[in-house]
């Protein structure tokens, strides 16, 4: 008995024996993972983010993509004090530094401009969508086109064409949209019929062409969505390690295959508008004379006494094409939500709108249809307040890049090596308490006025229209448009979201609604209504 009980704990002892290596094995990595779970928390505390072996941040990243992206930032800038730096995977360009620091946002676009360009890294990156276009340009390709709009967006005869041509969208093809949507009581992607607004105005001053894309029925643009496909796709490459987009745009997978297919559909428009225009030119089809942007820089020559290739005019009209119709109708998309979130806004806007009005000579015909005159839009101070409230908040550029040409030391005290990529955070500047206040979340338009006057803010504190030497050539312009638009709508009609539609930004060069904006309409109750006509 006592014999058969050795043999047994003799086996016994021998079995864990045999386990040991394994249990220290478990014990080993147990005790590793715990010492890296430590330290990457350590590392959160001193950096901002966990940091891991191998990966870097990475994690974190990918945690901020499944939620909201842009409020991920703003929540790490916000425990940072306006700037941290995020470290990518090992062996990768998923490196930089971010920041929402108003002082450095001056430095970098205005103080030392000439060391912080686009740079290779970005240009590389949005090439296929860009090309050499002015966004993503940097020294003397970018000052030749800078200059050509500039001359001519601040040109008298541009600028009374733009007025026209958005009198004619608003008043033939918007209103006409709308009411039809009101007549048959049906719910309209508003955010979609105000990139159909931008999109033929813009082609209309930009390119002397009418695409046509608001009418009666909202006709599928395949080139629209084609568009906004490769933009989101582009933005992809940013939070993708560029060896990996690289690989997939090679054998043609993933994100790099839509991209593909949605360029070919960009490059089909862009290449048949510059052939369309070349043929009118040589045929003198139609007054030359017109100040369109295409047509400014088919008349100029490159450094070489050539004309420019048809490539680089493909690259221009892409870049005017994003910079007219994707960030004014955005803006209008956010701001009609936040108008429906806050009533009293709406109301203001809409009283404002009826005072101007009451100051109309009164020999005007009371029967023609209302509409506003350039003097009039000036005049809608809180309207203009409403409106840049609204992109301080969701400004249509969300985040912007820059790259370090010499080693460089921000105000904050942020060092700064030769090669390191700045991306600029607006989004989170708008909701910075540092910068903002304590009320940095609410949608106030009275923080811009002053004394009933809309009073502008630092471009380096609000840099939705961007800063310094590239500040936006159409920023007037845009506010025109906006305030024309959003005017023309509010004084007919009250605009009511959906119940229950879901509203988020989608992750692009542009704060696109990932859902569109799903409205209704209400005629407003004109009486008593203003009486314009004088009586004998």
């Amino acid at each position: 008995m006592n014999s058969g009980n050795q043999t047994t704990l003799s086996t016994a002892n021998l079995s864990f024996l045999r386990l040991l290596p394994e249990v220290r094995t478990v014990e080993v990595l147990l005790a590793f993972s715990i010492f890296l779970t430590i330290h990457s928390l350590r590392q959160r505390k001193r950096e901002g983010l966990a940091m891991w072996p191998v990966v870097g941040m990475l994690p974190s990243l990918l945690l901020g993509l499944r939620h909201d992206m842009y409020e991920w930032i703003t929540h790490v800038l916000e425990e940072r004090g306006g700037t941290f730096t995020f470290r990518g995977p090992w062996m990768t360009n998923l490196h930089c530094v971010v920041t929402a620091d108003p002082r450095n946002l001056e430095h970098l676009l205005k103080t030392k401009f000439a060391n912080f360009p686009k740079g290779d890294y970005f240009r590389s990156t949005m090439k296929d969508l860009l090309g050499d276009g002015i966004f993503s340009a940097d020294d003397d390709t970018w000052r030749t086109q800078r200059k050509a709009a500039s001359l001519e967006f601040h040109s008298a005869e541009f600028r009374s064409m733009t007025v026209r041509s958005l009198i004619e969208l608003v008043h033939s093809r918007l209103l006409p949209v709308l009411d039809s949507a009101h007549k048959t009581n049906e719910a309209i992607d508003l955010q979609d019929v105000l990139l159909r607004l931008t999109f033929d105005n813009v082609c209309m001053i930009a390119f002397g062409i009418d695409p046509g894309c608001l009418q009666l029925g909202l006709p599928k643009i395949p080139f629209a969505k084609a568009f906004e496909d490769a933009t989101e796709a582009t933005t992809i490459r940013f939070v993708t390690p560029t060896a990996i987009w690289k690989a997939l745009r090679a054998v043609d997978l993933g994100s790099e295959r839509s991209l593909k297919r949605s360029l070919k559909q960009v490059d089909e428009f862009a290449y048949e508008v510059i052939e369309t225009r070349k043929k009118e030119i040589e045929s003198n089809a139609r007054d030359n004379a017109r100040p369109d942007l295409l047509t400014v820089f088919m008349k100029q020559k490159d450094e070489g006494g050539a004309a420019f290739s048809d490539k680089f005019l493909r690259d221009i009209c892409v870049n005017f094409i994003l910079a007219g119709r994707d960030t004014s109708s955005v803006a209008l998309a956010w701001f009609f939500w936040l108008l429906n979130k806050n009533p009293e806004v709406e109301d203001k806007i809409v009283e404002e709108i009826k005072m101007i009005l009451e100051g109309r000579d009164k020999t005007t015909n009371g029967d023609e249809e209302l509409v506003f005159k350039p003097e009039e839009v000036k005049k809608m101070e809180y309207l203009q307040a409403a409106l840049s409230e609204a992109l301080r908040l969701y400004p249509s550029v969300p985040v912007d890049h820059k790259e370090v040409v010499e080693d460089e030391v921000f105000p904050d005290g942020t060092v700064l090596k030769k090669g390191t990529k700045v991306i600029y955070a607006i989004y989170a500047m708008g909701r910075m308490e540092s910068i903002w206040g304590p009320d940095c979340r609410d949608y106030k338009p009275e923080r811009w006025l002053r004394d009933g006057r809309f009073m502008s803010e630092s471009a380096y504190k609000f840099t939705a229209f961007n800063g310094g030497p590239r500040l936006c050539l159409g920023k007037d312009f845009a506010y025109y448009q906006m305030k024309f638009a959003a005017a023309s709508i509010l004084h007919r009609y009250h605009v009511k979201v959906v119940d229950n539609h879901p509203v988020a930004p989608k992750m692009a060069l542009t704060m696109y609604m990932k859902h569109g904006l799903k409205v209704t309409l209400t005629r407003r109750d004109e009486a008593p209504k203003i009486n314009l006509v004088v009586n004998s």
